[in-house]
């Protein structure tokens, strides 16, 4: 999906790499100076997305799964409740609302911890719902779902990657009916089937494909059917427990950048680039580089002229080449009391990476790190940033903020 200027049509942006190369965007700020906040009926770990100069945010409201729009002046348009909310296991970080919406520019699709599942069109209404959790089970994961719906040309995608039976699926995006389902099932060590991540659009041989990152393996499946085009193996070869797939992978021209591991303990973060393309099992041909001394735990990396970004989990920044894997310099935000649980965006040159104390940053990427700006928010942030038209979309535990530059 090519870049539009005041679109940002799903969690990672146009083009699924966290990144505009276009506009002017604010470096210094803080919550007494947004240009307007709003404030939100319930704490949510997703995302913004913003379609035609409407803003689409999924929260709990009043015991209801429900989403709320905004336009760009942070007037309220409408509300939908879409059916019970479910609690979160985790109280401090996680939320019912943690998938962000999705939009292919004719409707909006959400989804739900409870498993609520829903279509909506523009104006609120209803086109479907239905419940995956009443359809398939509770998911069996240790934390509270993460994976965030995307669409193509027929379907919206869903992925499923937990300690059960395990499944990516294309629903119809006109009526909810199940059109394919992908068995994805892998052996791994204990907690290495738990996935948070949510698939990618590539293009495999001139086709739209799906890339889908956890179990300990990298899959492509055809976009029309689901079926798998090819698999790569051999991320955790000695069998580490306690790695499930949270941040998602970036890609960048052939080649996906994928994280793996974690950040938060000591010497157990990855990060490999494997070349995209070819058939069957590709474990032993195309990985064209792995790292050992750096990667991510939740934050997932973004993509900005032809370099990649990590935000690690104190702060820490690496920009790599995504061809070799080479750092290419290295930066760092200030530590604080929290770690850094949001994806960083970069628009315009500017780096946004948000601490889950509430303090956002700005930083100019490209051939250096540059801090530009601490700018407090004063609530506690698990959400990634979202710029649209020169300006940035902040969601905390309590508002939702816009700040704009001058």
């Amino acid at each position: 999906m090519a870049e539009t200027p005041g679109e940002w049509p799903n969690w990672r942006g146009p083009e699924a790499n966290a990144s505009l190369a276009t506009g002017k965007y604010p470096i210094k700020w803080d919550a007494t100076n947004a240009l307007w906040k709003v404030a939100l009926p319930g704490k949510g770990g997703s995302t913004p997305i913003v379609r035609n100069q409407r803003i689409y945010l999924t929260v709990p409201s009043e015991g209801q799964d429900a989403v709320l729009t905004f336009d760009l002046s942070g007037r309220q348009l409408w509300q939908t409740k879409l059916g019970a909310e479910s609690k979160p296991k985790h109280q401090t970080l996680g939320s019912s609302a943690n998938a962000s919406p999705a939009t292919d520019g004719k409707g909006l699709f959400v989804y739900f911890r409870s498993g609520n599942f829903a279509a909506l069109e523009f104006d609120g209404t209803v086109r479907w719902k239905i419940n995956l959790v009443e359809r398939f089970g509770r998911d069996q994961l240790f934390w509270d779902q993460g994976t965030s719906p995307i669409v193509t040309d027929q379907h919206v995608i869903m992925v499923r990657m937990h300690a059960g039976e395990s499944w990516l699926a294309g629903f119809d995006k006109a009526t909810g009916e199940l059109r394919w389902q992908q068995p994805r099932n892998y052996k791994t060590a204990t907690e290495g089937d738990h996935g948070y991540s949510t698939p990618l659009l590539f293009q495999h041989e001139g086709k739209p494909a799906l890339l889908v990152w956890g179990a300990e393996h990298l899959t492509a499946h055809d976009a029309a059917d689901g079926k798998l085009l090819w698999s790569c193996g051999g991320f955790n070869p000695e069998g580490t427990g306690y790695w499930p797939a949270i941040a998602t992978p970036v890609i960048v021209g052939t080649m996906a950048i994928v994280p793996v591991g974690r950040d938060d303990r000591p010497g157990q973060a990855r990060i490999h680039g494997i070349k995209l393309g070819g058939h069957g099992d590709v474990t032993a041909t195309h990985r064209a580089w792995k790292r050992e001394d750096t990667g991510v735990f939740v934050s997932s990396p973004a993509a900005y002229q032809g370099r990649v970004y990590l935000l690690r989990h104190r702060g820490g920044v690496v920009c790599l080449d995504p061809a070799t894997g080479k750092t290419i310099w290295t930066g760092a935000f200030p530590e604080g009391k929290g770690p850094y649980y949001s994806s960083p965006v970069i628009a315009g040159g500017i780096l946004y990476a948000a601490r889950e104390d509430g303090m956002v940053f700005a930083a100019r990427v490209g051939e250096k790190f540059e801090l530009l700006g601490e700018n407090p928010m004063g609530e506690r942030i698990v959400a990634s940033p979202v710029p649209v038209a020169n300006r940035l979309l902040i969601r905390g535990d309590r508002h939702l903020f816009c700040v704009a530059g001058k």
